[in-house]
């Protein structure tokens, strides 16, 4: 039998079951649509996640002492185990994994930031010049702390949104504020740079983001030491020259500490590699559980192939006969059934994938995610839907392709 003959006998066969072909069609096209969605929230997901861990700068290690050391002896001594002398001498000579570092020293005292009648309750950081990199932040206005800065001990300030519009009025705009007082207890400080606004909305409502992170005020860390009137820095932030060596910059900086101190205190690391691996494996899995959940639904589809077919070849069983009767063989016969499984799983498939990509682009419009679905998701849908077809009509079609001319013919 030629290829047209075959095609011309299912779409006849399925044309005079309409309804029941379109509810199997519909079953496949719901399982696609399912399959599709799911991996397009799965995409937004890690788009929407990452997207605000990158706020953070993917290498970045934060070195701090362990205050919780066992040792009663460490324990008691005071101090934050890093010193300025430690801070240069990690600058000049310590690690291959790091690229960059700055120390972080936090305000001591309760002072009151404020401008004219407006005040602020922002987190004041004493940074050095290579923060602005390893945080990953930009300046909307004005420029970043220089070297002579830092070492001039300047009151230099380089601010957040939310602080500016504490300290200066929300009339303002950004390009007003560059030059403006404000003041830190009885110290003044003059405006030189506005960072851009970092979004962590997602990270704030799972309790994961700290403090706003636009509400922060960024002083040479020299300028704040001499606020506090000590030469302490409270922690490290680094950046590692790759996520991948992130642990091992860590590491190299807490031995080279250890050694400077000749082990005086004991240290604890923390780096974003850490928190987007675990990121990642949450995330894969949380994929991989709606995917199954949306493969059912595939399922089911194809259960309704392979139910209609079986209908089929029970209702068409007089037909089969006749045809063995007259010289169609097993092959034959085999074929035809499981060209029109195959047909429903193809007209489903497409059908499923065009709403499912329409739809994936209207959530992602609605939620703000990326707009269109995993290219490599589309087509795996495509493929399982085409192989549920060919599984769902084998079956049945060889179940009608095995039967007796005869017992076909005598059947009522």
């Amino acid at each position: 039998m030629r290829i047209s003959d075959r095609f011309s006998i299912a779409t006849s066969a399925l044309r005079d079951n309409r309804r029941r072909t379109l509810m199997s069609v519909l079953g496949i096209s719901i399982g696609i649509i399912a399959v599709i969605i799911v991996g397009t929230i799965s995409k937004g997901g890690n788009f929407l996640i990452f997207s605000e861990l990158e706020t953070f700068g993917l290498k970045s290690v934060w070195i701090y002492r362990d205050y919780n050391e066992k040792d009663p002896n460490q324990r008691q001594r005071k101090g934050s185990g890093i010193s300025k002398h430690d801070y240069q001498l990690l600058t000049q000579n310590c690690c291959r994994a790091l690229q960059r570092i700055s120390p972080i020293v936090n305000l001591r005292q309760d002072n009151i930031i404020h401008a004219s009648n407006h005040y602020s309750n922002a987190e004041i950081m004493g940074i050095d010049t290579s923060f602005i990199q390893i945080a990953n932040e930009h300046l909307l206005k004005g420029r970043a702390f220089r070297k002579q800065d830092v070492k001039s001990r300047r009151g230099f300030a380089v601010i957040g949104l939310t602080s500016a519009k504490d300290l200066f009025g929300s009339n303002e705009n950004s390009h007003s504020i560059i030059g403006k007082q404000f003041s830190i207890g009885r110290h003044k400080v003059i405006v030189i740079g506005v960072l851009k606004e970092k979004n962590r909305e997602f990270l704030s409502s799972i309790g994961s983001a700290g403090n706003d992170v636009n509400n922060r005020i960024l002083l040479p860390y020299t300028f704040v030491q001499k606020i506090n009137a000590n030469q302490s820095i409270d922690y490290l932030r680094a950046q590692a020259v790759s996520r991948d060596q992130a642990d091992l910059a860590a590491s190299q900086i807490i031995r080279f500490l250890s050694h400077l101190n000749a082990k005086k205190y004991n240290y604890k690391k923390q780096t974003m590699a850490s928190y987007s691996k675990t990121a990642e494996k949450i995330l894969a899995n949380v994929s991989l559980i709606g995917l199954i959940a949306a493969s059912v639904s595939l399922l089911v589809g194809g259960m309704g192939i392979m139910n209609m077919m079986s209908t089929s070849v029970l209702e068409r069983t007089r037909e089969i006969g006749l045809r063995k009767a007259i010289g169609a063989s097993q092959l034959d016969i085999l074929l035809q059934f499981l060209m029109e499984a195959v047909f429903i799983s193809i007209i489903g498939g497409i059908l499923g994938m065009l709403l499912g990509y329409a739809g994936s682009i209207a959530l992602a419009k609605m939620i703000g995610f990326p707009a269109a679905p995993a290219i490599n998701t589309v087509l795996l849908a495509l493929s399982v839907s085409i192989l549920l077809g060919i599984v769902s009509g084998y079956f049945p079609a060889r179940k009608a392709a095995r039967k007796a001319p005869v017992e076909a013919l005598r059947y009522e």
